[in-house]
């Protein structure tokens, strides 16, 4: 055995691994007091790159989750405001049905509830003007898309989410085809003769069915008038009048494709081509154009942008122009209708619109649907479109005999005016629900929705960056018991390393 005293081996081996040990004891401490198995790239560098992007998505989770919670409040205090003028527009429709009763009304009665009528839509167009979260305000139009129209003849319906901002330039429109509505014309005209014969004649409509048989006291216009009070009896929603060729004249109220009606006469060609048989009415047609160049859909008198168009995609808006207006080109013009002149038969001009439309005017378009973060990630957002409840913007575009514009505009000091009323008021509550609805479906299916989603994420997310991130308490302890011990027993053997050398002692002795 050999000694030697200039370096002692045995005691640097045993210091090294007291460092060792000692170091291994020290991660163990930081880990049993952070709670972190990784508490330094060092540590474990991927593991650190994959907790702390999962760190990062779990804050953006939980900041999405208060987000769909404040959305969910915007929304349902938006619908409880709404929720409010329904009743009003209840109880308006209510004073409208009392009006109408004119047997037994007097002036200061229709006066009356005209003044109570008035209050309510000052009501709703306060509520409309002060619903607000926050600072943001709900209904007055300002959180939708909205937009206004120059030209002849078109008026601006609507917008959606999806609808794009035009700017200051406007989306031209152009019309290839002007809405129609369903009719029919006699070939024969009325005459005493046929009056006195009992002429009968049917209308059915969606099911409904006015019939009036004629009788010797009638004329041509009592016929006619007394059929008109069946056809309003019976509420078919079609309009009779007889021309002044003495014809009959039948035609729908309402525009385009969807709506026909069937007719019936005894004797041919006062209605129907054949006498006793059931003839179905012209079918009426859809408005067709385009807006800004891109595809739309009509219907009745309304176009609107197909989904996806790149620009006027949910963009409606009414055409009320029969097309004999529009200017057509000169080489749109055919001359091929034959027509009966003093000199026998002629052709007369015939306006044809070109297969690219006629520009009938400009819609323009701002911008400004609520659009809420709801995801973790960039473009995770969702939006809505909250549409103005004021009076001026409700039933805009019902048809009427009183020629009222909107909602703010009825009156029920008259029977006709009473009636058509309780018409404006009924499309209002229809738009009013319909919006209600679609908040409704915003918060359910979007909103909540999401919102059960996000949590399930987050509570996911966090248990994968605890298992990558976080220490397993019970086995850390297990080790830094170990080291611990090993650290105890390296100082021991540092110990007996450095009493080696005194050997030499003896044998110096």
């Amino acid at each position: 055995m050999s000694l030697r005293i200039n370096h002692n081996t045995s005691a640097i081996n045993s210091h090294r691994n007291l460092q060792a040990n000692q170091a291994n004891m020290a991660k163990t401490l930081e880990r049993l007091s952070s709670g972190l198995k990784v508490n330094r790239a060092s540590e474990g560098p991927a593991a650190l790159v994959i907790s702390e992007q999962m760190r990062a998505q779990i804050a953006g989770l939980n900041q999405a989750i208060d987000n769909s919670e404040t959305a969910v409040s915007l929304v349902q205090t938006a619908e409880a405001n709404m929720s409010e003028i329904n009743n009003l527009l209840t109880g308006m429709r209510q004073l409208a049905i009392h009006a109408a009763n004119e047997g037994v009304n007097d002036e200061v009665m229709l006066a009356a509830d005209q003044k109570e009528v008035e209050n309510a839509l000052a009501t709703i167009d306060r509520i409309s003007n002060q619903a607000q979260f926050g600072n943001k305000r709900l209904l007055d139009g300002s959180r939708g898309a909205f937009g206004t129209t120059t030209g002849e003849d078109l008026e601006f319906v609507g917008a959606t989410l999806n609808t794009g901002d035009s700017r200051a330039h406007g989306f031209d429109v152009k019309i290839t085809q002007a809405a129609t509505k369903a009719s029919v014309t006699g070939s024969t005209a009325i005459t005493d003769e046929i009056v006195k014969a009992g002429e009968k004649m049917t209308v059915i409509e969606e099911g409904r069915m006015a019939t009036y048989t004629s009788n010797a006291d009638d004329t041509a216009a009592t016929m006619v008038q007394n059929l008109r009070n069946e056809i309003n009896r019976k509420g078919l929603d079609l309009d009779i009048s007889l021309n002044a060729e003495g014809r009959i004249e039948i035609k729908h109220r309402e525009y385009g494709s969807d709506h026909s009606f069937q007719v019936s006469s005894s004797t041919a060609g006062v209605l129907s081509k054949e006498g006793d048989q059931i003839e179905i009415s012209g079918s009426g047609k859809d408005v067709k154009g385009t807006i800004n160049g891109e595809s739309a859909v009509g219907k009745g008198q309304i176009l609107t942008g197909v989904k996806g168009a790149a620009c006027v995609d949910g963009l409606s808006i009414r055409y009320y122009g029969d097309g004999k207006d529009l200017e057509i080109p000169p080489d749109c013009v055919v001359a091929d209708i034959e027509v009966e002149g003093e000199d026998g038969q002629g052709k007369q001009p015939r306006p044809e619109i070109p297969a690219e439309g006629v520009s009938i005017g400009r819609v323009f378009v701002a911008q400004n649907s609520m659009k809420f973060q709801v995801g973790a990630n960039h473009n995770q957002t969702v939006g809505i479109s909250m549409k103005a409840t004021n009076p001026e913007n409700l039933s805009n575009g019902i048809a009427n005999k009183s020629n009222y514009q909107s909602l703010a505009d009825i009156n029920v000091t008259s029977f006709q005016g009473a009636q058509d009323s309780l018409r404006m008021i009924d499309a209002a509550i229809e738009q009013i629900t319909s919006d209600r609805g679609e908040l409704g479906a915003f918060q359910k299916n979007t909103l909540e929705s999401n919102l059960s989603n996000l949590r399930v994420a987050n509570e996911n997310l966090v248990s994968s960056e605890s298992i990558i991130r976080d220490v397993d308490m019970a086995k850390e302890m297990a080790t830094f018991t170990r080291n611990q011990i090993m650290s105890e027993s390296a100082t021991a053997m540092l110990a007996q390393a450095n009493q080696l050398p005194q050997n030499v002692l003896q044998l110096l002795g």
